[in-house]
């Protein structure tokens, strides 16, 4: 398979030797229903992460609680020993309880539990990015001070190489930066949710990577009667011309799709050959304004 030399330009991670392509993958997806117990397919989760790593990706986007363990695990079933460039991000702040639930873990004892089932079940040594995930329904003003912390004491004993923060304000930001250096935030935002346009704004101007969930829409896809224009006009499927704004937004931007599916990865991949526009981006960027009302 040729490598997709596309992939959206690259990102280097604020003082680091990190970078990135801005199209990467999100793993979620290669568990069972519900991010719950195995895969109905075990050799097709293994085949998309090959794929994804032949045509050029190098960021991968997971969590031991995806599984919960399952999906780490499939990913060293399928890509160990590492190739050189690639970048595993994790993340901790959440437990899955037997009943498949999501339940916040920000214990000292949690985090550094969930730190090593990472490593564990990767087969590594440290991790290259870890984000803390705050558990709130939405962004607030919780201080993350504390769970942070401890983070940045695994950090500082070579279990994690970097840190990044997700579900969380510029406040909070502010916050983590006393305690550590921050090299990402990850966040909701795609088409019809841009609560944090001034964010990434803020980010880009200091270098750090904006990384958004649920670039798609998540569990409730996007769906416009403008992206399904645009999709036709450029000859190209919603979602890509949905990732293709994402990439045209703010060059700080990269992206984690996620899928269980080759053919479905390879389509993604080839948002980052569209160009949109001027006019079609206006016409894209009025989906917010119609969603909020």
């Amino acid at each position: 398979m040729t490598v997709q030399t596309n992939l959206g330009g690259s990102f280097t991670l604020p003082n680091t030797s990190i970078t990135l392509q801005r199209l990467g993958y999100g793993a979620m997806q290669l568990a069972g229903p519900g991010v719950w117990g195995p895969p109905r397919d075990a050799d097709a989760a293994v085949a998309v992460l090959r794929e994804a790593v032949a045509l050029g990706v190098n960021h991968i986007d997971t969590s031991d609680i995806y599984g919960p363990h399952i999906t780490n695990q499939i990913i060293r079933q399928a890509l160990h020993p590492y190739p050189e460039d690639l970048v595993i991000v994790t993340k901790t702040g959440a437990r899955r309880p037997a009943d498949g639930s999501w339940q916040p873990a920000m214990s000292r004892q949690d985090l550094i539990d969930a730190v090593h089932d990472n490593l564990r079940n990767l087969g590594i040594d440290v991790i290259d990015v870890v984000n803390l995930r705050m558990m709130s329904e939405k962004p607030s003003e919780d201080s993350l001070a504390e769970p942070l912390t401890v983070l940045a004491e695994l950090k500082q004993q070579g279990l994690i190489r970097h840190l990044g923060i997700s579900n969380v304000t510029p406040k909070q930001l502010a916050e983590a930066q006393t305690i550590t250096e921050i090299v990402c935030v990850q966040n909701e935002y795609n088409l019809a949710h841009r609560d944090d346009d001034a964010f990434i704004d803020q980010l880009a101007q200091q270098g750090i990577a904006y990384v958004p969930f649920f670039p798609l829409g998540g569990f409730m896809p996007l769906q416009s009667s403008k992206l399904e224009a645009a999709a036709i006009s450029l000859n190209a499927t919603s979602m890509q011309v949905a990732l293709a704004w994402l990439l045209q937004r703010s060059p700080n931007i990269l992206l984690i799709p996620g899928t269980s599916s080759v053919e479905h990865l390879r389509e993604n991949l080839k948002a980052a050959d569209l160009q949109l526009p001027p006019q079609m981006i206006a016409d894209l960027n009025s989906i917010a304004t119609t969603a909020a009302r």
